[in-house]
């Protein structure tokens, strides 16, 4: 949370980190980071009542940016801890499978280090940025939206998988932008200024 409003102070844009209920109620749009595992952060969500606002606010239109376990915690089910989660997208959250592999090479789970998201579609929130560019990921789960159209990117780590999801005022994705140099810049950016609207 504090690289992500480290990174809207750095581009002068206000923000607040708060899980009150009544300051978020008066939010123009939501940043949902995430650390920790799907379970405990579920049950934070349930027990401050976190979670039902949050699947309200998204229903009335405000903009909603996931980032890495924000990005998990939003579809309906994950792996990891066998959780339950808010279903603002259908889909679930798989692990990584343990044999990844790229040519004769290992791959370590967690995914952690740059990697390329490669995007199959214009969208508001990253407009302006470079083809196929790098971002920095740290993860071992990942998303699988049951409608295919709402995956917006994919990226190759010994398997192909979503790493930018995208529906309606939602947008998600299993990097890290805050951490992701003057590209994750411009997405948190453009993000502070999209209406919500999947075109504009």
């Amino acid at each position: 949370m504090t690289s992500v409003d480290r990174a809207l102070k750095y581009l002068s844009i206000p923000s607040v980190i708060t899980g009150n209920l009544e300051t978020l109620e008066n939010c123009e749009r939501i940043i949902f980071p995430g650390v920790g595992a799907a379970g405990q952060a579920m049950a934070d969500l349930k027990n401050s009542g976190l979670d039902k606002l949050l699947i309200d606010l998204v229903k009335r239109g405000v903009p909603l940016l996931g980032i890495c376990l924000g990005t998990q915690v939003i579809m309906d089910f994950s792996e990891e801890n066998n959780t339950t989660c808010l279903g603002l997208i259908p889909g679930v959250v798989k692990r990584f499978p343990p044999d990844l592999s790229t040519g004769n090479r290992r791959l370590k789970v967690p995914h952690m280090g740059w990697n390329r998201v490669k995007f199959n579609r214009p969208h508001p929130v990253f407009q302006g940025l470079p083809e196929e560019a790098e971002y920095y990921f740290v993860h071992s789960f990942f998303p699988i939206p049951q409608d295919k159209d709402s995956c917006l990117a994919y990226t190759d780590y010994g398997i192909t998988f979503c790493s930018v999801v995208a529906w309606k005022n939602i947008v998600a994705v299993q990097f890290h932008p805050e951490k992701s140099g003057r590209l994750g810049l411009k997405i948190l950016e453009n993000f502070c200024t999209w209406s919500g609207k999947d075109a504009e």
